[in-house]
């Protein structure tokens, strides 16, 4: 049951990742996203996979964590894509 909820929860956190993603590439601009708070997601991502590993509790739970890290990952690079864009534009 602990790894039901879990799962759960990272589908739930997951959710959002995808919708920032859609909305930073359609806006085009990196104002308003916070690249400390994205890397800290990242780092939780990090440490929870660590944590499954660490455990031996490597199950269908661990595929999310991936998957939201992979996320989370394009929503940084995206970032660094519409700094640069907004460089160019003259926004800081």
């Amino acid at each position: 049951m602990a790894n039901v909820l879990e799962m759960l929860m990272l589908i739930c956190f997951g959710a959002s990742w995808p919708i920032n993603l859609k909305k930073a590439l359609q806006t085009g601009t990196a104002k308003g996203t916070s690249l400390v708070f994205l890397c800290l997601i990242e780092f939780g991502y990090v440490c929870g996979i660590g944590a499954k590993i660490l455990h031996d509790n490597i199950n269908y739970v661990l595929f999310f964590y991936i998957l939201n890290l992979v996320v989370v990952a394009a929503n940084i690079i995206i970032y660094f894509i519409n700094r640069q864009k907004d460089k160019r534009n003259g926004i800081s």
